[in-house]
């Protein structure tokens, strides 16, 4: 496999994000091994720091299909899917596609719109297709939601369930810039939005490529028993009423994948399993009582993965 391939669409898109973006490299890695993975990202922060302009200067960097749809509670499944409706001019049912045909779907405060059309999301983001009147459509190659929320206004949202949440491969809080962050930030627009001018730097075809070869990625068969004992270990604790279900093990493995690829490597580490836990595990965890809130989950796999015994010989053969 050649890393290099991997390592240069995270340069491009993290030089071609950063010029709008300020001091988000982590939050772009992120978003970068989602897309690689055909996976999913719920964006998680106060209003104003940057979400949808993360969102939108993500799919500017790209050369794909992008879609922004605002959620609000009348929003119906079939404002996203897509509807037939007749042409009076040809005299037949034709189909109008939604939101959800494209390769970037921006799904904004999806916590505001109803648990009915919530769901309707949740065919796309699995099985990356949807259904419309009892026909099957395929969506387009990649398909990636990029949802985003507020955790702190309650009145008029629907919180995410379970089910739906499990599908996110990740779970980012932006976080308020820092001083010099925020100085910088002022600086770019204070004449102009930097956004309109960003181009394209990454191919279709480039990310096709990455996405075929970071499974080429090693893992030895310890750090493959590293994994699951760190899943299982969060179905056992007394504090925990929904552990990770196998959906997220297999997420974690795709993630430390394309995290290894990244730092010029063929194969996984335990530290990449350290590294990965928290972003792709802790939004999958219930706890108990009234623990609630990514901090509490976030340290419930730290303490996890300080208890599950690290293996000695995990490089796999042949490295």
């Amino acid at each position: 496999m050649d890393q290099t391939a991997i390592q240069q669409i995270y340069e491009a898109v993290k030089s071609n994000v950063g010029k709008v973006i300020v001091g988000k490299d982590e939050v772009i890695e992120l978003l970068v091994i989602a897309l690689i993975t055909n996976g999913h990202v719920l964006l998680e922060d106060v209003p104003g720091t940057g979400k949808t302009m993360l969102a939108k200067s993500l799919a500017s960097s790209l050369s794909l299909q992008f879609k922004r749809i605002q959620f609000t509670p009348d929003l119906l499944p079939s404002d996203l899917s897509g509807i037939h409706y007749y042409n009076q001019k040809s005299g037949e049912f034709e189909f109008r596609a939604g939101p959800v045909f494209s390769n970037i779907l921006l799904a904004d405060e999806i916590n505001r719109a109803t648990p009915r059309t919530q769901s309707s999301l949740l065919e796309c983001m699995e099985e990356k297709q949807v259904s419309i009147d009892g026909i099957t459509m395929p969506l387009g190659s990649p398909f990636m939601v990029i949802a985003t929320q507020n955790p702190i206004e309650q009145q008029g949202t629907f919180p995410l369930p379970e089910a739906q949440l499990d599908r996110f491969l990740f779970k980012i809080k932006m976080g308020y810039p820092t001083s010099e962050e925020g100085v910088e930030l002022l600086k770019r627009f204070k004449d102009e939005n930097p956004l309109q001018k960003l181009q394209a730097v990454v191919t279709k075809e480039q990310l096709a490529q990455a996405a075929r070869s970071y499974t080429s990625v090693k893992l030895s068969d310890e750090l493959l028993g590293y994994i699951v004992a760190v899943v299982e270990a969060t179905r056992t604790r007394e504090d925990v009423q929904m552990g990770v279900s196998p959906r997220g093990s297999q997420a974690l493995l795709r993630a430390v994948q394309v995290y290894a690829a990244l730092r010029g490597r063929d194969y996984v580490t335990p530290d990449d399993v350290k590294a990965m836990a928290a972003p792709v595990l802790a939004h999958r965890l219930a706890l108990r009582g009234m623990h609630r809130g990514t901090a509490a989950t976030e340290h419930v796999i730290h303490q996890v993965l300080q208890q599950v015994t690290v293996p000695t010989e995990a490089m796999p053969h042949g490295v």
